[in-house]
């Protein structure tokens, strides 16, 4: 069975602001924060917090960050996705060779490139199924669902919209977990040895938006694969839920009380790769390598790697690629 003629892939991720100056920082975080599926609270509540305190603060502390790890080709999240969807698009044209090949595209949830504004133009050049690919590998409301939701809403608003299909979850996919092990083996190569403990990050979720158990579960099932793959016991591994905010209750063990915990032991050496992101970005480059390290470091532990996201290294290109093909081919 051959792909849907006329197909497309579209990755999405979280999104990042224009640039790291203060207006598009707001404008960015405007739109994120605005989002029902991230903050479960009511509107008559939430807006006069987020426009008359949020918004007038952290906007400046959010632009440093980013101005710290900004490149020359601009927001690295978004530099990591346009090189992606090259690189899938390349492999499915190797992979499809007597066919047509679907073409590849990128689009944010917040932010620029959106995803309606993506889909119209898929659906303008003629594409009539179109794959959405959300890469998050563990399914949330506050992720998975929210940039699904958006593309079904442009959907509905739209006459004669092409065929969706979505790709909901891939936390167990074999081919996303040999990816996290090669860029871990990297590492080690490199240093000669592996460290004392590898910290595996993920993405953390206040309970309320988690909904559940299922968000935390499918990620430590993540955890116990990868683990496994890389021959590693306990306590050679743990887990951590960052980029927590607010005060109410977040999903536990909290990565900076991990990290601190860590230090206070006297670890010579620690490793911290970040699974539930698949490029990186400001959570990853100043989030875990920059604060995370000075926490581990400053609570007395030694020599702290961040091993890089997937970002488009080969073993994850040829996941996207099965998990694209499977998908398009079998519905």
């Amino acid at each position: 069975m051959g792909f849907p003629a006329r197909a497309a892939v579209l990755l999405i991720n979280l999104g990042t602001p224009d640039s790291a100056m203060v207006p598009d920082v707001r404008r960015f975080l405007g739109e994120m924060l605005s989002d029902p599926y991230l903050v479960d609270l009511p509107k008559f509540l939430w807006r006069p917090i987020l426009n008359g305190i949020i918004l007038n603060v952290r906007p400046g502390n959010s632009a440093r960050k980013y101005a710290a790890i900004w490149t020359s080709e601009g927001s690295p999240l978004k530099a990591h996705m346009a090189r992606t969807a090259a690189l899938l698009g390349e492999s499915l044209k190797s992979a499809n060779r007597s066919g047509t090949p679907p073409i590849v595209d990128f689009a944010m949830r917040y932010g620029q490139p959106s995803i309606p504004a993506v889909l119209e133009r898929l659906k303008n050049a003629g594409h009539s199924t179109i794959l959405l690919f959300p890469l998050y590998p563990h399914y949330s409301p506050a992720t998975t669902a929210t940039a699904l939701d958006a593309a079904f809403s442009w959907a509905r608003r739209t006459s004669h919209p092409p065929e969706l299909r979505a790709v909901e979850s891939y936390g167990d996919h074999p081919g996303y977990i040999a990816a996290l092990a090669a860029g871990i083996r990297r590492l080690w190569t490199e240093k000669g040895a592996p460290g004392d403990c590898v910290l595996m990050s993920f993405h953390g979720l206040p309970r309320a938006a988690a909904g559940s158990d299922a968000y935390r579960d499918a990620c430590l099932r993540t955890a116990k694969h990868l683990a496994e793959t890389l021959e590693l016991y306990a306590p050679d591994w743990r887990i951590g839920f960052q980029s927590r905010f607010g005060y109410g209750k977040w999903i536990e063990p909290c990565t900076e009380t991990t990290l601190a915990a860590l230090g206070k032991k006297g670890l010579k050496r620690l490793d911290v790769v970040c699974p539930g992101f698949s490029a990186d970005c400001l959570e990853t480059l100043w989030e875990i390598a920059v604060e995370g390290k000075a926490v581990f470091q400053k609570s007395g532990g030694g020599e702290f790697n961040f091993v890089p996201c997937l970002n488009g290294n080969d073993v994850w290109i040829r996941a996207l690629t099965e998990i694209s093909i499977d998908r398009l081919r079998n519905g």
